[in-house]
C-alpha cells in the first residue's frame, strides 16, 4: 500500500442508524464517516419511503457534496450489521487518491440497442474502455432493463469489474426509488464508473451445492434441454433422487436448481464456476426441462440444492478462496448486494453474511442493501441474480 499526505491510497468508512426519523438518522451516520468525501453511498430502508426525497439534501448538509449514489433497500447493511424488518439507513463514503469518479443515469429508454456498436454505450455511461474502469450500479425493478444494461456493459468493457443490485422494499412500480446528490429517480440505473487507481474485486455467492455428477447437454433449443449425456434429464433426475439421503430428497421437491458453466474452455468445473438457474417447469412426455437460461449444446451442467446450510457452506468457500488468492489492506472497503430471501429470513439469525465476512476476510467497512436482484459476474460474464450474495471489494490497483 503506497501512503501519501498521511493516509493510504484510499480510506472506507462505513456506518449504520435505526433511529425512526430520517434526518437524525443520516446525521448520526455522519458523525461516524468521512466529510466532503470523493463517494457517498447511501442506503435507506423502506420505512422512509414517503420522505426518501430528502435524501440528497440531507447528504449535502450533513456530509458534503460529494458524488452520491443509493437506492430504497427492504434492508440495509452497515458497520457490520444487517438491518431487516425496522427502519434502518446505511452510509458508506470514500476518500481516494488518483481515481476519477464518473457518475451516470440511464433512462430505458436511451439504451443502445443490440446492433450498436461500444462506443454507443462508452458515451452513454461517460468513459472509455481503455481506461479500465470498474462499474458499480443500482437499477429500478419492473421497469428498467438490467439484463440488457449488464449485457451491454460486458461488450463495451468485458474486462471491467461490474457489481451491484436491483433497488427493493416496495411491490409498486415505480416506488422503489434510487437517489444522487441532486435528484431523485422512478425508473433508470444509476452507477458510477471509477478510472484510474482503483480496482472491484468480486466474490458472488449463489447459495447451491452440487448434487451428482457434472454432464455435457446433448440436446436443447432455446431454454429447453432435452438430452444430458444422451439421456433424459427427467430420466437422469429420477435416479438421482433415488441415491439422495432424505433431507436431500426433501430439499430436491422445492428446492433444486440447475447450474451451468459459462466459461467454455472449464474443463474442470468447481464451486463458483456454475451459473445458478431455475428449473421453471418439466415436459414428462419429452423428459425435457425449462430453465430460465438460454443453453447451448456441449455445456456442462450439474444440478444442485439451495438451503442455509448449502449456502453458509457456499459463501464460506467463496471468501476463503478469495482471502487466500488475493491480498487484503485494512484501508479497502467493501459493497454487499444481497437478496432479500437470505439474512434472517433464510438462516434464522441476522449478520449471518456480514458476520463470516468479517471472519473470513477482516472487519472492513461493508456497506450494502438486501436486493430484488444481485448483480455480478460469473464465468467472466456479468448476470443479474437471486438468492445471491455479491460482494464488491474495492482495492487499489
Amino acid at each position: 500500500m503506497i501512503w501519501k499526505n498521511g493516509i493510504a491510497d484510499m480510506r472506507w468508512k462505513s456506518a449504520v442508524s435505526e433511529l425512526r426519523s430520517l434526518p437524525d438518522a443520516i446525521a448520526q451516520c455522519a458523525d461516524e464517516v468521512d466529510s466532503d468525501p470523493d463517494l457517498v453511498v447511501v442506503f435507506v430502508s423502506a420505512h422512509f419511503e414517503a420522505v426518501l426525497d430528502l435524501v440528497p439534501s440531507l447528504i449535502r448538509t450533513h456530509i458534503g457534496d460529494s458524488v452520491t449514489l443509493g437506492c430504497l433497500g427492504g434492508g440495509v447493511i452497515g458497520a457490520g450489521r444487517e438491518i431487516e424488518g425496522r427502519p434502518g439507513v446505511a452510509i458508506s463514503t470514500a476518500l481516494f487518491h488518483d481515481v476519477g469518479i464518473v457518475p451516470f443515469y440511464i433512462q430505458e429508454e436511451i439504451l443502445p440497442d443490440g446492433d450498436a456498436s461500444p462506443d454507443a454505450w462508452e458515451t452513454l455511461v461517460g468513459v472509455e474502455g481503455s481506461s479500465g474502469p470498474s462499474l458499480m450500479m443500482l437499477t429500478s425493478p419492473f421497469n428498467f432493463d438490467t439484463d440488457k444494461l449488464i449485457a451491454g456493459l460486458d461488450f463495451a468493457f468485458p474486462s471491467s469489474p461490474k457489481i451491484g443490485g436491483i433497488a427493493s422494499g416496495s411491490t409498486g412500480t415505480g416506488q422503489n426509488l434510487l437517489f444522487d446528490g441532486n435528484h431523485v429517480y422512478d425508473r433508470g440505473a444509476l452507477g458510477i464508473a471509477l478510472k484510474g487507481n482503483v480496482t472491484i474485486d468480486t466474490v458472488v455467492a449463489q447459495g447451491c451445492r452440487p448434487i451428482g455428477d457434472a454432464m455435457q447437454i446433448t440436446a436443447c433449443q432455446g431454454n429447453v434441454l432435452y438430452e444430458l449425456d444422451g439421456d433424459s434429464p427427467i430420466d437422469i433426475l429420477n435416479v438421482l433422487y433415488q441415491n439422495l439421503g432424505k433431507r436431500d430428497q426433501q430439499l430436491a421437491r422445492h428446492s433444486l436448481f440447475i447450474g451451468m458453466v459459462m466459461d467454455p474452455f472449464n474443463d474442470d468445473p468447481k464451486l463458483g464456476d456454475f451459473l445458478i438457474r431455475n428449473i421453471l417447469g418439466a415436459d414428462k412426455d419429452q423428459g425435457a426441462l425449462a430453465i430460465s437460461e438460454m443453453l447451448s449444446d456441449g455445456q456442462t451442467v450439474q444440478f444442485h440444492l439451495r438451503d442455509a446450510e448449502a449456502s453458509s457452506y457456499d459463501l464460506d468457500a467463496m471468501l476463503t478462496k478469495y482471502a487466500i488468492e488475493k491480498p487484503i489492506y485494512e484501508e479497502t472497503g467493501a459493497m454487499l448486494f444481497s437478496c432479500l430471501g437470505r439474512g434472517e429470513y433464510l438462516y434464522g439469525r441476522p449478520d449471518h453474511d456480514t458476520d463470516m465476512f468479517r471472519e473470513k476476510i477482516n472487519a472492513m467497512p461493508l456497506t450494502g442493501f438486501f436486493c430484488n436482484g444481485e448483480i455480478g459476474p460469473v464465468g467472466g460474464t456479468t448476470f443479474m441474480h437471486g438468492y445471491t450474495s455479491s460482494f464488491g471489494i474495492f482495492r487499489s490497483r
